[in-house]
């Protein structure tokens, strides 16, 4: 079924987090926010507050299947300024488990050295940011175990691709489906 962790810091973009969550719940993967600031209480880009499901250190994530990075700025600064997360998703992916970013975010991967070989895209301007990496400018790129997004316009089909690598194409389609949602 998969358990997914989606990370929040100050700044993110409340559309790629939220989708993300709201996706992920409505295809029955469980899904947890969480918080790397000093509270529980986020306050998005665009000023949206929302409270994590839970503090960075209070959880232990072995049993997750993936992480994701939502974007925004200058929430993808704080996630890749915390020595905890960016430690965290070097282990997921020396382990072989899924991690994927949106918009600014793939950046965090690229500077921790995860985007190596991969295809991956991200919001204009961060190109330089995905060390090791071949941009591809799509919606999304999924190569493996990595999953990035290119920006706010793309957060469905974003939230789809990381449903369809933990439950499958045809769940993903019947949330489309339910969605009215067409590429």
């Amino acid at each position: 079924m998969g358990k997914v962790y989606v990370f929040l810091a100050d700044g993110f973009e409340e559309i790629e987090g939220l989708t993300v969550v709201d996706l992920l719940r409505r295809a029955g993967v469980e899904t947890v926010t969480v918080s790397v600031m000093k509270e529980l209480l986020i306050c998005g880009a665009h000023g949206i507050k929302v409270y994590a499901d839970a503090m960075f250190a209070d959880l232990d994530y072995s049993d997750g299947d993936m992480l994701v990075l939502p974007g925004g700025m200058p929430g993808t600064t704080n996630l890749g300024a915390h020595a905890g997360l960016c430690e965290l998703l070097r282990r997921y992916a020396s382990e072989g488990k899924r991690i994927s970013a949106i918009c600014a975010a793939p950046s965090v991967l690229g500077q921790n050295g995860l985007l190596e070989g991969k295809q991956a895209t991200c919001y204009p301007g961060f190109e330089g940011e995905l060390k090791g990496a071949v941009y591809t400018a799509g919606r999304v790129a999924a190569d493996g175990t990595v999953i990035t997004g290119k920006g706010p316009g793309t957060a469905i089909d974003f939230a789809l691709a990381i449903i369809t690598a933990l439950r499958g194409e045809k769940t993903a389609k019947a949330i489309s489906d339910a969605l009215q949602y067409t590429a």
